[in-house]
C-alpha cells in the first residue's frame, strides 16, 4: 500500500472515531494494521474480554512472530487460564490449557506441564510463584504493565503506538477543498449551489435547468465568478458559507507570484532535504482543467490547492468551520504593567529575547556588539560576550576591509533557539555569530558565518524537514538559509530591489515557508525551492516593517513605521492578502520604528510616546498602556517571556525594566526566597518544559511561530527618510562571478582534538584467515550490515553484521567473514594482467582483456549504461542490454583513475592519473571542458598521480582527491578551496571520501593517520593517529596505510579502512562522543582557491542606522 493510501486509511479512522463509529474504528485498526491504539487494548484487557483481545492483536502480531509476542499471547492467555481456576470452572481451564496453551509446549514444555499441575490443586495460589495473586482486576492491571512493555519492545509495533498529527476533521477539509474547487470550475456558478451528492462531481445547472456541459480546456476569460453558499449537506453537518475574495484581491498569499516575471531562488541544497511541494505546475496550469480530464491526484491537491492559501482558517472555501477567532477574555491583571526590576546593561540595548523555557532568562545584544545573558529572578548577569571575530582569516575580504576602516559593529538581533540549547546573534556588518548554551549559563562558539554583503538584519531559526536552520537577512537583499549544524548554505532567495529588513519563518498545513519584508515596504514569500517569491505586497507605511504570528500560529500580524513616521499595526488574512484590521492610538509621528510583540493568543504590545500600549487582539482600539514609572525612550524596544507574565522593555538609560503580572510576580518572589544557585535551579525546575529535541540534532516538526515571535529593534533615534540613507554602489557584484559570493560564506574553524589511543574511539579489526593482499576497494551494502573488500590478488571479501542488536554495522561487534558453500573464493578472472595492478579495482564481472578497466561508474538515470575507465586513458560508454560500446571518450593521457556523474548537472567528471579533470555532457557525450588540478604552493607543475573525484549530496561539488592535496570544484572546473598536507598530517594523501551526509570528509595519509575535515570549509575537525587503531603486534612493519576509506551509507560517523597491509579496520567516535571533533576555536582552515575580489568592498548600508 502507498503512503498516501496509508494517510487516507489514517483520516478515515479519525472520521469514523469523530462521528463515534467505535467498533467501527477499531475493526479498521486491526484490519488495516497500521494504529495499535493501546487505549482501547487496555480496556478490553481490563474487560476481561479476552477474544476481543486476541482478535485485536492477530491483526498486529502472531503467537510465533518472535520473542516478545510470543510472551504477549502467553500472558494473556495464563491470566484467562488463572481466572477460569478462580472461578472453579475446571471445565473451562482444560479448554483454555488444551486449546491456548498447548501451543507453549513446543517452546518450554516444563513451563507447560506446570501449568498443567494447577488443575490439581483446589486453590492455584497454594503454587509459590502464584501466591501473591490477588483478585481478578489487580491481576489484570499487572499484567497491563508487562503487556505494555512487550508491546513497546515489540518491532513490529514500531512506529505503530502513535496516532499522526494532523488537524481535526481533515476529511471533511479535503472534502471542502474538493466541493470549493468544482465549483470555481462551474461555467455558470450559482449564488447558492445546492449539493445532494458527494458521488458525483459538482456542477452548477444553467438557469434554464439543463446541466453546464464539462468545462473546456481554455483558460478562464475573466476572474473565477464569486462562489455563492454551500447548503448545509445534512448527515454529521453543515458545510458553512464560503465567499470567495473579489477579483481585486489576491487569493491567497501564494498565488498572486507573477509566472512571467518570477525572482530567481538561488537553492544549494541536496535534492531530498527540504522539498515543499512543487509550484510550478501551479504557475503553469490554466485555471481550467483539461477536458474529461482525470480527478486531481494527492501530491497535485497539494502543490496546486493548498499552496496558493497559506491561512489557518479557510474563508475562500467551503468549510465546516469559520476562520472566525473566539473573543479573548481578558483582565487587566494578565497584562504584564508592574514593574519588578531594573537591569543596567550598560550599553544601548538593541534587541532582547527570552528564554523558551527558562522563563526568567533574557538575551540581550546591544548598540556596541555585546551580548548577555541575565537570571533575572535574581538579577544576576550569567554570561557576558563582548564582540569579537572568532577567525578573521575564515572571513571574507570585504568584512575585513570594513573592520579596518571602522571596528565598531552593533547587534541587530539576537534570537534562541526553538529549546534554548543554542542562539543566534546578528550584527550590523556582515556576520552572525551561533553558540551553544547550557542552563548553568554557559555559552560556548559554535559557528562564525559571513553571511551577507553589508548588515545582517535579521535572525531567526526554522526547521524544515526536521532540520534545524538557521535563517538570515540582509543589506544585499537576500535571505540565505543555513544547516545549523555545520554552517553549510542551503538557500539563497533573491528578489527583493531593496535591503530585507526582517524574516518571519512560519509552516501551516506541512507546507514550510518565510516571509519576508524590506524597507521598500514590499513583503515576500518563499518556499524553500528554487522558484522565486510567492507574494508581492505592499506593507503599510512603504518603509520598515516586521511581522509575528500569535502564539497559536493562526494569526498573522504586522508592525510598521513609514519615512514620515507614521506606524501601522495591522493583523493580515492571510487567504486574501489583505489587511484585517487596523489598530489604532499610535502618535501621529512616531520618534522611530515601532516595534512589537505578542503574547497569549490574546494582546499585542507596542512601544511609542515614551510608554507602552497594550491591544486586544480582537479590538482595534488601545486597550490600556503604562509608562514603567518614567525612564523609557521614545520607542521602547519590548518582548514578553513565553508565558506572558513578564515583559522586558528598554530604558533610555542604557538599562532594561522587566514588568510583571501576577504570576510573575509570584514566581519571583519564590525565586527571591532562594539562595542564588538555589534560584537558579528552581529557575529551571519550575519553567523549564521537556525540551523538544536538542538544537543541534533531529528537531520535532514545530510551528516556527512556537519560538518567540519576531521582533526588530528601535532602528533609529531620530526621524529619518529614504532620502537621506546612503545608496548602495553601482559596481555592486554585477560583474562578479557567482563563485565570489560564494566565497564569502564562510565558517570559523575548530581546533581538532588529537586522538592517539585506542581509549579514544571504537575500532575493530575485521577477521580474516586469508592471504593478506592490499585492499584496493572497499564499499558498505546499501543496508549497512556488510562490508565488501576487493585485495590486489582479485579476492573479493564479504563481512556480515548478522547478528548484531543494533541493527547496523558497529565497531563493537564482530562480523562474520562469508564465503560460498561450496569453499571456493569470491575472485575475478586476472587472465592476462599484472598481478598487482589496480586494473582488477572493479567490482564487475568484465574479463581483463587488454586494455583493462580501471574504474567504472553507472549512469544515474539508467543501470544499463555504464561508464567504463580504461589503463589506456579512454572512457567507455557500455550498454549492459545490448553488449555493445556505444562510445569512447577521448581526453586524458594516461588510465582512468575516477568517474563521478551528476544527476543535478547532467554530466559525467572524469580524473585520471595525469591529475586532469574533464567534464563531460552526458546527453550527447561531448566534453565540455578540461583542466589539471591547481598544485600546492612551491609544488612542482605539471602534477601527476592517482585522482579520484566524487560529487557531493548536493551534486554540485566536487571532491578531488591527489596525493598533495583535497579540493573542491564547482561545475565549471574551478578550485573554491583546498587543502594541502601540513603540520601533523604532512604525508601524502592517500584516499578521501564524503561521509553520508556529505557533512564531513574522511582522509588517509600514506602515514597511516586519518584527518576529519569539515566538508564545507575543509577546515581540520579531528586528527588519528595510527596508534589509535592499528595495533603495534598486528603490523608487521610499522608502515601499513588506508589505502582506500569507505563511509558507512547512514550512519555520518562511521567509516572503514582499506589497508595496504591487507586488513580492514571499522572505526567509530567513542561511546561518550556523539561525532568527530572538539569545539574550541582554531585556524587550521582550508584555503581559498580564488582570491575575494577587490569589486566587493563594503558598501554603505541602506537601512536605517542602529
Amino acid at each position: 500500500m502507498s503512503s498516501l493510501s496509508r494517510e487516507l486509511v489514517f483520516l478515515i479512522l479519525q472520521f469514523l472515531d469523530e462521528e463515534k463509529f467505535k467498533e467501527t474504528v477499531h475493526k479498521l485498526e486491526q484490519e488495516s494494521g497500521f494504529f495499535f491504539n493501546m487505549k482501547y487494548f487496555e480496556d478490553q484487557v481490563q474487560a476481561g474480554e479476552w477474544d476481543d483481545v486476541e482478535r485485536y492483536l492477530s491483526g498486529f502480531t502472531k503467537v510465533e512472530d518472535n520473542r516478545y509476542s510470543m510472551k504477549i499471547f502467553f500472558e494473556i492467555r495464563k491470566q484467562k487460564y488463572l481466572e477460569a481456576l478462580d472461578r472453579q470452572d475446571r471445565a473451562k481451564a482444560v479448554e483454555i490449557l488444551v486449546k491456548d496453551l498447548k501451543v507453549f509446549a513446543s517452546f518450554n514444555e516444563d513451563l507447560f506441564k506446570e501449568i498443567t499441575q494447577l488443575l490439581t490443586l483446589d486453590n492455584f495460589r497454594q503454587n509459590e510463584q502464584l501466591s501473591k495473586y490477588g483478585d481478578t482486576k489487580s491481576a489484570r492491571n499487572i499484567m497491563l504493565v508487562e503487556l505494555k512493555k512487550l508491546i513497546e519492545a515489540n518491532p513490529l509495533f514500531r512506529d505503530k503506538l502513535t496516532f499522526p498529527a494532523f488537524k481535526a476533521s481533515r476529511l471533511r477539509t479535503l472534502i471542502n477543498q474538493s466541493l470549493n474547487w468544482q465549483h470555481q470550475l462551474c461555467k455558470n456558478p450559482r449564488p447558492n449551489p445546492d449539493i445532494k451528492t458527494l458521488f458525483t462531481d459538482h456542477t452548477c445547472a444553467s438557469s434554464n435547468g439543463t446541466r453546464v456541459g464539462p468545462p473546456t480546456n481554455t483558460p478562464l476569460a475573466g476572474p473565477v465568478p464569486k462562489p455563492g453558499v454551500f447548503p448545509p449537506l445534512g448527515g454529521h453537518g453543515p458545510f458553512q458559507s464560503v465567499v470567495s475574495p473579489p477579483p481585486s484581491a489576491i487569493a491567497g498569499w501564494m498565488s498572486s507570484a507573477n509566472p512571467s516575471m518570477p525572482h530567481a531562488a538561488v537553492a544549494a541544497a541536496p535534492p531530498g532535504l527540504v522539498q515543499a511541494p512543487s509550484s510550478a505546475p501551479f504557475l503553469k496550469h490554466p485555471r481550467t482543467p483539461p477536458l474529461a480530464g482525470p480527478g486531481m491526484e494527492y501530491q497535485t491537491a497539494d502543490s496546486e490547492h493548498l499552496m496558493k492559501r497559506l491561512r489557518a482558517g479557510q474563508p475562500d472555501e467551503v468549510s465546516f468551520s469559520g476562520s472566525t477567532h473566539a473573543p479573548n477574555i481578558y483582565s487587566p491583571d494578565d497584562l504584564p504593567k508592574t514593574v519588578v526590576r531594573s537591569l543596567s546593561q550598560g550599553s544601548n540595548v538593541m534587541s532582547m529575547d527570552f528564554h523558551p523555557q527558562q522563563q526568567t532568562v533574557l538575551l540581550v545584544g546591544t548598540n556596541v556588539g555585546d551580548i548577555s545573558i541575565w537570571e533575572v529572578g535574581s538579577r544576576e548577569r550569567l554570561a557576558l560576550k563582548t564582540f569579537k571575530v572568532w577567525d578573521i582569516s575564515a572571513c571574507s575580504m570585504p568584512f575585513q576591509t570594513t573592520l579596518v576602516k571602522d571596528a565598531t559593529i552593533s547587534v541587530n538581533r539576537c534570537v534562541w533557539g526553538p529549546d534554548g540549547s543554542i542562539l543566534g546573534v546578528a550584527f550590523s556588518k556582515h556576520i552572525v555569530q551561533i553558540y551553544t548554551y547550557n542552563p548553568a549559563g554557559e555559552l560556548r562558539q559554535h559557528l562564525e558565518i559571513d553571511s551577507h554583503i553589508g548588515g545582517v538584519n535579521d535572525i531567526a531559526f526554522a526547521h524544515p524537514n526536521k532540520q534545524l536552520c538557521i535563517v538570515t537577512c540582509g543589506d544585499d537583499k537576500t535571505i540565505k538559509v543555513w544547516d545549523a549544524v555545520a554552517g553549510r548554505r542551503l538557500y539563497t532567495f533573491e528578489g527583493h530591489e531593496a535591503p530585507v529588513y526582517s524574516v518571519c519563518p512560519h509552516y501551516k498545513e506541512n507546507i514550510q515557508f518565510i516571509f519576508s519584508t524590506a524597507i521598500d515596504g514590499k513583503i515576500k514569500a518563499w518556499l524553500y525551492d528554487s522558484l522565486g517569491s510567492r507574494v508581492d505586497y505592499d506593507a503599510p507605511g512603504l518603509w520598515c516593517t516586521t511581522m509575528a504570528y500569535s502564539a497559536d500560529g493562526t494569526r498573522l500580524f504586522s508592525c510598521g513605521t513609514s519615512k514620515e513616521g507614521e506606524s501601522h499595526l495591522v493583523e493580515w488574512n492571510e487567504s486574501e492578502g489583505a489587511i484585517k484590521r487596523t489598530y489604532s492610538g499610535f502618535r501621529k509621528r512616531s520618534l522611530g520604528v515601532v516595534q512589537f510583540d505578542t503574547t497569549k493568543n490574546r494582546f499585542l504590545a507596542a512601544g511609542d510616546e515614551f510608554q507602552i500600549k497594550f491591544w486586544d487582539m480582537d479590538n482595534t482600539n488601545v486597550l490600556t498602556y503604562t509608562d514603567a514609572d518614567g525612564g523609557l525612550p521614545a520607542s521602547p524596544r519590548l518582548r514578553f517571556n513565553k508565558e506572558g507574565s513578564l515583559l522586558a522593555v528598554t530604558t533610555s538609560d542604557n538599562g532594561i525594566k522587566v514588568l510583571a503580572n501576577g504570576d510573575g510576580q509570584r514566581m519571583l518572589r519564590m525565586l527571591e526566597t532562594r539562595s542564588l544557585d538555589g534560584a537558579r535551579g528552581l529557575s529551571e525546575a519550575v519553567n523549564v518544559k521537556p525540551a523538544i529535541g536538542g538544537a543541534l540534532g533531529p528537531i520535532a516538526n514545530v510551528s516556527a511561530s512556537a519560538s518567540p515571535a519576531i521582533e526588530r529593534s528601535d532602528r533609529i533615534q531620530q526621524p529619518m527618510s529614504l532620502g537621506n540613507l546612503a545608496t548602495m554602489e553601482s559596481s555592486r557584484a554585477a560583474d562578479i562571478k557567482p563563485r565570489i559570493v560564494d566565497t564569502t560564506d564562510k565558517i570559523k574553524s575548530w581546533k581538532f582534538p588529537e586522538i592517539s589511543d585506542s581509549s579514544q574511539l571504537k575500532t575493530l579489526k575485521l577477521p580474516d584467515p586469508l592471504v593478506a593482499s592490499k585492499v584496493v576497494r572497499l564499499l558498505y551494502t546499501n543496508s549497512g550490515l556488510a562490508v565488501l573488500a576487493l585485495a590486489s590478488n582479485a579476492v573479493h571479501k564479504l563481512w556480515k553484521w548478522q547478528r548484531n542488536p543494533s541493527g547496523k554495522s558497529s565497531a563493537s561487534s564482530v562480523p562474520q567473514l562469508w564465503q560460498p558453500n561450496n569453499g571456493a573464493l569470491m575472485s575475478n578472472d586476472l587472465n592476462d594482467a599484472k598481478p598487482n595492478d589496480d586494473s582488477v579495482a572493479c567490482h564487475d564481472d568484465f574479463h581483463a582483456t587488454p586494455p583493462a578497466a580501471t574504474y567504472l561508474a553507472f549512469h544515474p538515470q539508467d543501470n544499463n549504461i555504464i561508464a567504463i575507465g580504461m589503463e589506456d586513458s579512454t572512457i567507455q560508454i557500455y550498454n549492459v542490454r545490448v553488449d555493445e560500446v556505444k562510445t569512447k571518450l577521448k581526453g586524458h593521457q594516461t588510465r582512468i583513475t575516477g568517474l563521478a556523474f551528476s544527476q543535478n548537472l547532467n554530466i559525467l567528471v572524469s580524473s585520471g592519473a595525469d591529475a586532469q579533470l574533464c567534464v563531460w555532457n552526458i546527453d550527447g557525450w561531448e566534453k565540455k571542458k578540461s583542466r589539471p588540478i591547481q598544485a600546492p604552493p612551491g609544488h612542482p607543475t605539471p602534477l601527476v598521480g592517482e585522482t579520484r573525484v566524487q560529487f557531493h549530496n548536493n551534486q554540485l561539488h566536487l571532491l578531488v582527491v591527489h596525493e598533495s592535496q583535497i579540493a573542491v570544484y564547482d561545475a565549471q572546473l574551478e578550485c573554491l578551496r583546498s587543502w594541502y598536507p601540513r603540520d601533523s598530517l604532512s604525508a601524502p594523501i592517500s584516499s578521501a571520501i564524503y561521509s553520508c551526509d556529505g557533512l564531513s570528509i574522511f582522509t588517509g595519509f600514506c602515514d597511516g593517520a586519518i584527518g576529519i575535515f569539515d566538508a564545507d570549509s575543509l577546515s581540520l575537525r579531528c586528527r588519528i593517529a595510527p596508534s589509535a587503531y592499528i595495533s603495534s603486534s598486528l603490523s608487521s612493519n610499522g608502515s601499513a596505510f588506508p589505502v582506500v576509506i569507505a563511509a558507512h551509507p547512514s550512519d555520518p560517523n562511521q567509516f572503514a579502512l582499506g589497508m595496504s597491509d591487507g586488513a580492514v579496520h571499522v572505526v567509530e567516535p567513542s561511546e561518550g562522543e556523539t561525532k568527530w571533533g572538539g569545539s574550541t576555536s582554531q585556524d587550521n582552515g582550508a584555503v581559498p582557491c580564488i582570491p575575494s575580489s577587490s569589486a566587493l568592498n563594503s558598501q554603505p548600508s541602506e537601512t536605517p542606522s542602529r
